[in-house]
């Protein structure tokens, strides 16, 4: 008899952050853009490495202990990034997946975010502040590309876990978690609005 399994799955959480608990959305983006505007290095960081946009990646890592409302986020992400842990059959042993770093980014018109993967993380992932319509999705690389060597591409209409690419376009208040060794970028947005997201890494400390 012929059998056809899947093998060595790579697994996205897709949640919406409301299911283990509550922010204001209205506070949320207001403070990411408050933020923006007064992180002066963060701004200069941005313009001197050619980052259109803003992001506080490189100038801000407290953010948690600056704003309540970061913290309130980290509660929140806590239980999603454990129920994605139970998920993926981790082993923890004695050790936990704890917060290790957390920053803004906002993407105006002709902004992108380069392919890219997270070192020194074990769960990576993204919430969603301001998705205007149109708004660049996330695109997730199939991460055996580079070994498929002489293969053919995927027809248009293979199974989404055939394909080379996803693309996922979430939604206000929704947050994507990934193992950090997942390929993903953010195509060029094409759109007016700003794109704002708050993104983060967990490590196993």
């Amino acid at each position: 008899m012929t059998q056809i399994k899947s093998l060595f799955a790579t697994r996205l959480y897709h949640a919406q952050l409301s299911e283990h608990g509550d922010i204001s959305a209205q506070e949320f983006e207001a403070s990411c853009i408050a933020i923006a505007n007064d992180d002066e290095a963060g701004q200069d960081w941005c313009e001197e490495n050619g980052y259109a946009g803003y992001t506080s990646y490189a100038s801000l890592d407290d953010l948690p202990y600056r704003f309540p409302i970061f913290a309130d986020l980290v509660k929140i992400l806590d239980k999603h990034v454990a129920a994605f842990a139970t998920d993926l059959a981790f082993d923890l042993g004695d050790r936990a997946l704890k917060l290790d770093s957390l920053w803004i980014n906002i993407l105006p018109e002709g902004g992108i975010h380069t392919a890219h993967i997270h070192p020194h993380s074990v769960i990576s992932g993204t919430t969603y502040v301001t998705m205007p319509e149109g708004a660049s999705a996330i695109k997730f690389e199939d991460p055996r590309l580079a070994m498929m060597m002489a293969a053919p591409g995927r027809t248009k209409d293979a199974p989404e876990e055939l394909r080379q690419f996803i693309y996922v376009a979430p939604a206000v208040g929704d947050v994507l978690l990934w193992e950090s060794w997942l390929r993903h970028e953010v195509p060029m947005n094409m759109i007016e609005e700003d794109r704002v997201s708050v993104s983060f890494n967990y490590a196993w400390v």
